[in-house]
């Protein structure tokens, strides 16, 4: 009964992963016969003790799947003791852990899976490859003990997050059972046991994710877009271009990746794809399967009839492009055109992203806190600019990223009328757009908002697209935006 378990394992395994990752980990390790480390095998590792390195969302939840497989675990997290207890309640009884730093106990665990926020170059990971004790991701770790399941993966440094919740409603609208996880603040790990044969799983990728992923293959990919983001925790561009390359290096030509062909960086990284390779742009070409005409959706698939849909009603350029993609991943992977466009009619704003949340003395409110980089605000801006006039109040600032903020400036005195600074990136802002319209220091997000529906007149909009991490004044991007709407509520 062992064996065949195994086998079964061990065939899901190779489903998933055909060719080798060029530059595999160091092997073997004290003294030991070498390990199959190029993939996560869980029969390999099978009665090995699991170190899970950051108990995040994502770590929290690998952790106790792991646990439930009959792993033994040590989960390890840098935060001191008394802000973990909380966070250690989350955990299964059986898994140990230990906080306030990595001990070296950690180097005598059989593998180790690893926050994907972790910088690849953390003195603990130097530690364990030496070691020789493999790193994972958690997106590999949670494949290997899923059932087997139809994979769809979503890359982007923009539109990442409503391409692949829009994804995952043009499949449930053709009747599939669909899990929607990754990156967009639900672990796949946490998933896993929700997973049955034959289902679809569609996940949005981080750099990060993929940076960790040796073996990461999905059926369908789509790479959105590629600007400078995240410069500081992978080092250059080039590794961060070859990060995002992760999504399709695995594929086979049974496979598809779709490109954005108006993206130089993504355009440029679709030649070294082996799948085969469907791209959108703007305008009607012979290399472009799917196009924008009198605001449809054409789609052209090579050795189909061409077909036009609806799009979903959603703001902006981007949102054509972000359905584009997702319309090619759904036809590429065999989904009826009816299906299709009754998902695209059926969907609707993502929370977070452009997200309306009320009016408020004519004032309207929009979250876009998901805008964590000035390319995801320029965005925003462009869906939402008026040929009016500027009446846009944008709530900038947070944890600054290393990039200028000048890049905003043609918007300024066209599409925004004021800016409203928060967090600790707020005097760089102001070094790089003051002289252009009034720039308020606010400080905190909540004198933002009570500042900017002070200032504001009936057909203004109150703009929160920071350009900015979250992280200097909370938790994260969600919690920024959670409250930026619970102040905004109590002003109505």
């Amino acid at each position: 009964m062992k064996k065949k378990s195994r086998k079964g394992v061990r065939k899901a395994a190779r489903r998933r992963s055909v060719t080798p990752h060029p530059n595999p980990p160091p092997q073997g390790g004290r003294g030991k016969q070498p390990l199959p480390q190029d993939r996560f095998d869980p029969a390999a590792f099978a009665r090995k003790e699991a170190a899970v390195l950051g108990l995040g969302r994502s770590g929290v939840a690998v952790a106790n799947l792991l646990a439930a497989k009959g792993f033994k675990v040590l989960a390890s997290d840098t935060r001191p003791r008394k802000e973990m207890r909380p966070i250690a309640r989350k955990l299964k009884a059986c898994a140990r852990w230990e906080a306030g730093g990595h001990s070296d106990r950690l180097l005598r665990c059989g593998f180790a899976v690893k926050s994907p926020g972790m910088a690849p170059g953390a003195p603990v990971l130097e530690k364990l490859r030496a070691a020789g004790v493999p790193i994972f991701s958690e997106l590999e770790v949670a494949l290997a003990l899923a059932k087997p399941a139809e994979l769809v993966a979503i890359t982007g440094t923009n539109g990442k997050t409503t391409t692949t919740m829009l994804t995952g409603a043009l499949f449930a609208a053709a009747g599939k059972r669909v899990h929607v996880a990754g990156n967009l603040g639900v672990p796949l790990s946490s998933m896993v046991p929700k997973i049955k044969r034959g289902d679809v799983i569609v996940l949005e990728v981080s750099s990060y994710q993929l940076e960790d992923s040796r073996r990461f293959h999905p059926a369908a990919a789509a790479l959105l877009n590629v600007t400078a983001d995240h410069l500081d925790h992978h080092g250059s561009m080039a590794r961060y271009l070859a990060a995002k390359s992760r999504v399709f290096s695995s594929q086979t030509t049974q496979d598809v990746c779709v490109f954005n062909a108006g993206d130089p960086l993504a355009a440029q990284l679709a030649r070294s794809c082996p799948g085969r390779r469907l791209f959108f742009g703007h305008q009607a070409a012979a290399s472009i399967h799917a196009w924008v005409e009198g605001g449809k959706l054409q789609v052209k698939l090579p050795g189909h009839d061409l077909r036009t849909f609806d799009p979903p009603r959603l703001p902006g350029m981007h949102n054509l492009e972000n359905a584009m993609a997702a319309v090619l991943v759904a036809l590429a992977r065999g989904l009826k055109p009816a299906a299709i466009q009754k998902g695209l009619r059926g969907f609707s704003a993502v929370e977070h992203r452009i997200e309306d949340c009320g009016n408020v003395r004519g004032i309207r409110c929009v979250n876009d806190s998901k805008a964590t980089n000035v390319e995801s605000t320029m965005v925003a801006l462009r869906a939402l600019g008026d040929a009016n006039g500027a009446r846009i109040l944008l709530i900038l600032g947070g944890l600054h990223k290393g990039f200028p903020y000048t890049p905003l400036k043609p918007f300024l005195g066209t599409a925004v009328k004021g800016i409203l600074t928060i967090g600790s990136a707020a005097r760089k802002v102001e070094e790089d757009l003051s002289g252009h319209v009034p720039i308020l220091p606010c400080e905190t997000l909540e004198k933002a908002v009570a500042t900017g529906l002070q200032v504001g007149e009936k057909g203004d909009i109150l703009l929160l697209s920071p350009a900015c991490a979250s992280f200097d004044q909370f938790k994260d991007f969600e919690d920024r935006g959670k409250q930026f709407k619970e102040y905004v509520k109590k002003a109505r």
